[in-house]
């Protein structure tokens, strides 16, 4: 896949020349007449200069001014980049886009909206029977459930059929999921219809009562939906690793919200497509898309979700997480779980940009990794700043103005939790934890900048929770 090595490379430069401008701008600034900075000694040997003073009211509001500018710029690319993705016709590029679509579809009815359940598990025992009986108690009942069932070697297969729905059992696969599932979908699509929706989930998925009929009332109303994925939640369980996760997750959906839908990513955790959207994909692959021409999913990629989100975009497909339509998901129990899953999605991130390279529906992706990337050195940056002067001064010095940055983000972050009642508000307010949470997550950034960045071989990792725990494999 062409860039996938040098993703990785464009990134760690870009944010290193913005570390270093950032430092180069703090030496050559001079202090203030009148404050000679403050002098501390490290460890005997390294001489510390601080200064106690607050930035000038200059400096903060450049700064301010310069990040609302990047902030204002990438927003409204990405804004115009949608509006003509909606209003675009190309059907030759851009098959999926909706004045394409409404055209081919105008005075066309295909009846009533259906959904037909994909389930990909591989020994998903103890998981399953709580998806399958959250899918079957829904307000509206799908037309047809289906575990794909790949290489499982426990009770799933048992478990599926004593709920009495429908199991498909790959055959030969290698290719994990994504594998599965291009089977299985090419078993199935051939019979469905315009509206015949096809619903992925994972095994570990508990759908909300209202999901599929908020879904299905929502694909009724427009005929240019192509997609719409599940805003997701994090199960009430993990104790502290697990609300970190939880708040991680509210945060997300807030942003979703926000955004009035507008998704990052169709999640595993539950999407629904048009038979269309995927026939379109597997037909693109080869020519306007990367992959193997005729399948759904792409089998040679770690977050086989996220490249099929890029997928349709690049086709214009539109796409949508609506606020109604939410799943609870299992949490990662252990570090090591997380880790791993986490590192999966990172360095899949990486490597789908990396095949897609830079192109309209690609360019929030683009920006939104190197503004992590930015992150990462700012924080990183900030905690070695801090503890150096701690270890230089000979007394605490309370910084009036640092106090006050402080006090605001930790109200930001307690204002974006609320919603996930007062435990997530708790550890939001004691801020200190969530920080060593954002290290471990940088830390996988960058260990998946480097692998990448290396062309180290990457492992899909498959992470499967029994009744004694976490199991972590390939």
């Amino acid at each position: 896949m062409r860039l996938n090595r040098l993703v990785g490379i464009f990134i760690f430069g870009a944010t290193l020349l913005a570390a270093v401008a950032l430092i180069w701008a703090i030496v050559i600034a001079d202090p203030e007449r009148g404050h000679a900075p403050s002098r501390g000694v490290l460890f005997g040997l390294w001489e510390v200069f601080y200064a106690t003073e607050a930035p000038s009211l200059r400096v903060i509001v450049a700064a301010g001014a310069l990040a609302l500018l990047f902030a204002a710029g990438v927003a409204a690319l990405e804004r115009r980049i949608a509006n003509r993705a909606r209003r675009g016709f190309d059907p030759a590029y851009q098959p999926l886009a909706p004045r394409v679509v409404m055209e081919k579809t105008l005075g066309v009815f295909d009846g009533p909206v259906t959904v037909t359940v994909l389930i990909p598990a591989h020994n998903e025992e103890s998981a399953l029977p709580h998806t399958l009986t959250s899918l079957l108690e829904q307000s509206h009942r799908p037309r047809r459930v289906v575990v794909v069932a790949d290489n499982c070697t426990d009770r799933t297969i048992e478990i599926a059929r004593s709920f009495g729905v429908d199991v498909f059992e790959s055959v030969g696969n290698a290719h994990k999921k994504a594998g599965a599932l291009n089977q299985a979908l090419a078993r199935i699509l051939p019979d469905q219809g315009e509206n015949d929706t096809v619903m992925v989930m994972d095994a570990d998925t508990t759908l909300d009562p209202g999901f599929l009929q908020n879904a299905v009332r929502r694909f009724t109303d427009d005929r240019a939906l192509m997609a719409l994925g599940g805003l997701f939640y994090g199960e009430d369980e993990g104790e502290l690793l697990g609300q970190f996760q939880r708040n991680e997750y509210t945060r997300y959906a807030r942003e979703l919200q926000r955004r009035r839908g507008r998704v990052f990513v169709l999640t595993g955790t539950a999407s629904l497509y048009r038979p269309r959207a995927l026939r379109t994909v597997a037909a693109e692959r080869g020519r306007n898309l990367p992959g193997v021409p005729g399948d759904y999913y792409d089998t040679v990629v770690l977050t086989e979700d996220n490249e099929l989100t890029l997928a349709l975009k690049s086709l214009g497909a539109l796409v949508i997480s609506p606020p109604d339509c939410t799943v609870v998901t299992e949490v990662m129990p252990t570090w090591r779980a997380l880790w791993a899953q986490r590192l999966r999605w990172q360095r899949g991130a990486l490597e789908n940009l990396g095949s897609y390279g830079m192109r309209p529906a690609t360019f929030r992706y683009w920006a939104q990794q190197l503004g992590i990337g930015y992150g990462v050195v700012a924080l990183f940056s900030y905690m070695a700043l801090m503890l150096i002067m701690m270890l230089a001064m000979d007394e605490w010095i309370w910084f009036t103005f640092w106090i006050g940055i402080g006090t605001i983000f930790t109200l930001e972050r307690v204002v974006t939790v609320w919603a996930g009642g007062w435990r997530a508000r708790l550890l939001a307010a004691t801020l200190f934890p969530e920080l060593g949470y954002s290290l471990f997550l940088d830390v996988v950034y960058l260990k998946g900048i480097i692998d990448i960045s290396l062309n180290r071989e990457a492992a899909w990792k498959h992470i499967v929770q029994t009744e004694a725990g976490v199991k972590v494999g390939d």
